[in-house]
């Protein structure tokens, strides 16, 4: 074998290598991501697996993981060593891109959000260290956008026409009432755990804690 075919051999197989290291989980592993929503900035995929559960090698881009239950993960990596992580319930934390196989360790089931990022590279809007009638602590930092535990207090409100600069995927943590019209569409008024909403930069909404209570959200605001 000559060394031109040799050479041509080696890029196929390297090629071949990254195509299958770089594959969708949604369409690998339908079983455990699902799509939540999608647009032209971001993908929220739901995560679920059950103990002892495991999946294919497969890629995320840049991405911010928020578990709504506690559990215990092994990562596989590419180069064949692996990395162990608990993952708090209602914690965040930012995953550079990259490929991994995940397998529930654990004695419960993974129950997660993953919002991945789809531009190219960070926006350059500045995020909100404080805003009226919410408390705020961040829970995770990505150049790309920050993860806050937020709650609402029960006069929380933003008038119609509101807008910001940034864009915010809204979680709730709880079930409560809280009256969300994002550009002029009909109000989502009924949350549950889990339930997810997203709002453009720029965007007019109206917002209003309508439950009399606090309630609780993890918000993630990206640049």
């Amino acid at each position: 074998m000559n060394s031109r075919n040799a050479l041509s051999i080696v890029s196929l197989v390297l090629v071949w290598s990254a195509t299958a290291f770089a594959q969708d989980p949604v369409k690998t592993e339908p079983t455990h991501y699902k799509v939540v929503f999608e647009n032209a900035s971001v993908r929220v995929l739901k995560i679920d697996y059950a103990p002892g559960a495991k999946s294919t090698m497969h890629h995320h881009p840049d991405s911010i993981v928020i578990p709504l239950s506690a559990s215990k993960v092994r990562f596989g990596m590419p180069d064949g060593k692996s990395i162990e992580s608990d993952l708090a319930s209602e914690s965040a934390t930012y995953m550079p891109a990259g490929d991994h196989s995940p397998s529930n360790i654990g004695t419960g089931p993974v129950d997660a959000l993953l919002v991945e990022f789809k531009t190219a590279g960070p926006g350059k809007a500045a995020l909100p260290a404080s805003r009226t009638g919410m408390a705020m602590k961040v829970l995770a930092e990505s150049p790309r956008a920050m993860a806050y535990r937020t709650t609402a207090d029960p006069t929380f409100e933003e008038p119609a026409g509101s807008k910001h600069d940034y864009d915010q995927i809204v979680i709730a943590l709880g079930s409560g009432q809280m009256s969300l019209s994002v550009d002029g569409k009909p109000a989502k008024t009924s949350w549950v755990r889990g339930d997810t909403q997203f709002i453009g930069r720029g965007v007019p909404h109206a917002a209003k804690n309508i439950s009399g209570k606090p309630l609780d959200m993890v918000i993630v605001a990206i640049k």
